[in-house]
């Protein structure tokens, strides 16, 4: 070969090129590879120093925790470890690496000062210690360590210290410290650290934004969130989304649609993780209207396979109580999974048939798909509101004996509950003090309300001397043995009883039922004359009971108790809120629509038996939420078979 020839010839790339390369490209197993390849060859030893931050990066990707291990120990007898971006790399491959310092060294590492710290933080905190030269990155990597662990004021004193030290924090340390005070909620130094970075020109930075963001949500300020990100130059898809779930986790369901709207004007495209936001807030707040409106934009889009978007959709419409819908996409699914059985089976076991629950649970293992703690707490639910004791107790006993799960207290409460309603006093009573878990308020307060139901109030005393031991101050239980007491005749005691709650300034919870129409939310108390349609609903009350009469209604009293004549009774049930919202959506909708109506009470007996008469004459689905579940009007029936 000419020695021009030669000359012309390109070199090949180094070892430690190749590796570097690989690495930077998520090629991990090909950079580890490689460097394997280049301790087995006769490379120069000045490769070694030059391989080492890509060779302990793909460790650290890969979960190679003995050859990091391995690795450590060539950076020390080749010097490589004083190198500074060497040991940043190892510094960050012990942080990612839980118990790589057993493998380097075979014993646990010692623990600072301060408490008592993981072994996984302390190797990363002795690989700091023994750095000849730090810099921003070095201590950037162990505050995250410390925050990481939980270890929040520690991390927060690192940043002072790594201030004294002459080392400035930039948009990774605040991205690292910003988070400590979203877990506290402590607005007050999240602020702080907020105008360290107007000071320092961070503001701009995408991640410290999305962090201010996203304690500022955690904070329930998202005032303060949502001038953060119409502050912030530009935005990425990322950014968009910690602002909706800000919002959508602080009950803003509004706010958070409009900045999805935004999102879209913006051309920035949702993913899953979007919706899985918004959806679940529409659930809980039960707002059917904007619900339909994200399951619109989940069509649009072309989401309707995501098995956990269609998993949120099915327990919003439970929620929301459309069963019909929820069912529609169920079936839909090609394989469900645990969240989508156990949604759907805890739809119809609040909102009926609750026997239909009990049936998909029986196909559910016929799949193979293992129900867990939420799918059982669902199963005996609708064991309690059908008044199946005996597949209840089945239910109960199968969770430990079929699949090692440990009955909760809400396992508990709900066959309480079971027992409860069915009539089972005794039953329930010895099943809850005999429970392993010490029974709490809430629990004796299934049976209390059961004792009401079956107007057993030898019982009710004794169940409620257990709960006002637990919680002086329970409402709840003063009034239902108020109300026991006046069902029963015992004028005095009840009297009593209530000048008692009033001495202790203890007050009930008015009874509210609300409705949204047009947009707009109309809340009414019993006998509220403040709406502007009251003349309206009550002339449109009053011709439901006309028709009711003649159909053979007759007003049932029991739930009146107060101490006054049969037709001021009357009287008192006529106003009841329920009735009023009913009637409300009934006049101010078109036929046919159905009315959907909010209660925070357990809906009465007399109100549960108009509703069912005004259905069928007004010929409307009118689906009712009370504190308990749903109940679904139609055609003179309800959902609930009359068992609530």
């Amino acid at each position: 070969m000419s020695l021009p020839a030669a000359a012309s010839t390109p070199l090949p790339p180094s070892w430690a090129y190749q590796i570097r390369v690989a690495a930077s490209q998520g090629q991990y197993l090909t950079a580890v590879s490689l460097f394997l390849q280049m301790r087995a060859s006769a490379a120069a030893r000045s490769s070694v120093p030059a391989a080492l931050p890509a060779a302990f990066k793909s460790c650290a990707a890969l979960g190679l925790r003995v050859l990091g291990a391995s690795l450590h120990a060539l950076a020390i007898r080749s010097g490589a470890f004083a190198d500074r971006f060497t040991a940043n790399a190892l510094l960050n491959l012990y942080c990612k690496l839980p118990g790589l310092y057993q493998h380097s060294s075979g014993s646990d590492p010692p623990s600072s000062g301060g408490g008592v710290e993981s072994a996984a933080l302390s190797a990363v905190r002795k690989v700091f210690d023994e750095m000849p030269e730090r810099d921003v990155v070095s201590w950037n990597t162990l505050v995250l360590a410390c925050a990481e662990e939980g270890r929040y004021q520690e991390a927060v004193d690192l940043v002072r210290k790594m201030w004294r030290d002459g080392f400035r924090p930039d948009s990774f340390t605040l991205s690292s410290v910003l988070p400590i005070f979203a877990e506290s909620a402590d607005v007050k130094r999240g602020m702080e650290v907020h105008g360290f970075a107007v000071r320092n020109g961070f503001d701009n930075d995408m991640y410290v934004g999305s962090s201010l963001i996203d304690m500022y949500a955690n904070c329930i300020r998202t005032d303060y969130s949502v001038k953060v990100f119409d502050n912030l130059p530009a935005r990425d898809p990322i950014l968009w989304n910690s602002m909706l779930a800000g919002c959508a986790q602080n009950g803003s369901v509004e706010e958070a649609l409009e900045i999805f709207r935004r999102m879209l004007k913006s051309g920035v495209r949702p993913v899953p993780v979007t919706f899985s936001s918004l959806i679940p807030a529409c659930a809980n707040l039960a707002s059917l209207r904007l619900g339909k409106q994200l399951h619109a934009y989940v069509v649009r889009g072309g989401f309707e396979d995501n098995m956990f978007i269609s998993s949120s959709l099915i327990d919003m419409y439970c929620k929301c109580g459309n069963i019909s819908i929820a069912r529609c996409i169920f079936d839909r699914m090609q394989s469900p999974d645990i969240v989508s059985w156990t949604a759907m089976i805890m739809g119809y076991a609040l909102q009926g048939p609750a026997r239909e629950a009990l049936v998909l649970f029986d196909r559910m293992e016929l799949r193979n798909v293992k129900p867990n703690h939420i799918t059982f707490l669902a199963v005996l639910t609708a064991c309690s509101h059908a008044g199946l004791v005996d597949k209840g107790w089945k239910c109960f006993n199968s969770m430990s004996d079929l699949y090692g799960i440990v009955p909760s207290l809400e396992h508990c409460a709900a066959l309480a509950d079971t027992l409860g309603r069915a009539g089972e006093l005794d039953e329930a009573y010895n099943f809850i003090s005999k429970m392993q878990i010490k029974p709490t308020a809430s629990v004796w307060s299934t049976l209390l309300r059961a004792c009401r139901v079956h107007k057993n109030s030898v019982l009710a005393e004794e169940v409620a001397k257990k709960i006002l031991e637990l919680e002086p101050r329970s409402v709840g239980s003063h009034v239902i043995l108020s109300n026991m007491y006046s069902a029963s005749g015992r004028w005095n005691e009840a009297a009593h009883l209530r000048k008692s709650m009033r001495n202790k300034g203890m007050k009930k919870e008015p009874a509210c039922s609300w409705i949204e129409v047009k947009n707009r939310l109309h809340v009414f108390v019993a006998h509220d004359r403040s709406h502007p349609w009251y003349d309206r609903i009550i002339g449109a009350l009053n011709f439901f009971s006309e028709q009711m009469a003649r159909q053979g209604y007759v007003p049932n009293t029991e739930d009146v108790f107060q101490d006054v004549e049969e037709e001021q009774k009357r009287y008192v049930l006529c106003g009841h809120s329920e009735k009023l919202a009913i009637v409300f959506g009934i006049i101010s909708t078109p036929p046919g629509t159905t009315v959907r109506v909010m209660k925070n009470l357990r809906v009465c007996v007399d109100c549960h038996t108009v509703t069912k008469f005004i259905s069928k004459i007004a010929e409307r689905e009118i689906v009712v939420r009370d504190a308990n579940r749903f109940h679904c009007f139609k055609d003179g029936n309800c959902s609930c078979g009359d068992f609530w």
